[in-house]
């Protein structure tokens, strides 16, 4: 029979290969976790890298015309239609799915409100800020205030042309925004007169 100094001797040596064992699995285990890490991170970063990709595809021009844009409950009493609503409105392209809109809801709720109709103008004016890069509109009774995204126009020899035809009514000012001097008392003298200084600026770009 084996001794007993044999016998402690092999349960060392056994020991110590589960040891290594634990070892070589809690290495591998690290391994696989080290390698999902890195493939989260990455799916991450692509992720992050899409989500800017969008933003700088499908940025949103700031407008301020100073008119309330809303749909009232007094005109779509049901919450959730209202935010259907506005789901809709905010996939909406070109002027005759926005024609096309108005009319559903004429159909539906009758007459347009003041704050809906400055809703869908401003929808308008926005796709039209697209096209032209204009960046912010800030609109009052004495005028507006353009902003170019990065400074920058499309085609500034036309902007230029423009400018000067204006014989004054719109000057750039130092930080490169325009200033388009106008008697804009009422609210839809604004939402019009921007409609149509940015539909210009559109056209100009185009």
């Amino acid at each position: 029979m084996p001794g007993v100094d044999e016998l402690s001797q092999g349960v060392t040596i056994a020991r110590r290969g589960d040891s290594r064992k634990r070892e070589r699995c809690a290495r591998a285990d690290q391994a696989c976790e080290c390698g999902r890490a890195r493939e989260f991170g990455a799916r991450d970063e692509e992720a992050r890298g899409a989500a800017r990709a969008v933003a700088a595809e499908s940025w949103t021009p700031q407008i301020n015309l100073g008119v309330p844009v809303l749909i009232p409950e007094t005109y779509v009493a049901d919450l959730q239609i209202r935010l259907d609503l506005y789901r809709r409105i905010s996939a909406l392209e070109g002027q005759a799915e926005l024609d096309g809109f108005a009319a559903e809801l004429i159909d539906r709720f009758g007459a347009l409100p003041e704050e809906v109709e400055n809703l869908l103008e401003l929808v308008a004016i926005k796709r039209l800020c697209r096209i032209a890069g204009v960046e912010r509109v800030d609109a009052g009774p004495k005028g507006a205030v353009i902003g170019f995204r990065d400074n920058q126009f499309a085609r500034p020899d036309k902007l230029i042309g423009f400018i000067q035809k204006m014989q004054g009514a719109i000057k750039v000012r130092p930080d490169q925004k325009l200033v388009y001097a106008r008697g804009w008392e009422t609210p839809q003298d604004r939402v019009t007169g921007a409609r149509k200084l940015v539909q210009r600026l559109a056209d100009l770009a185009g």
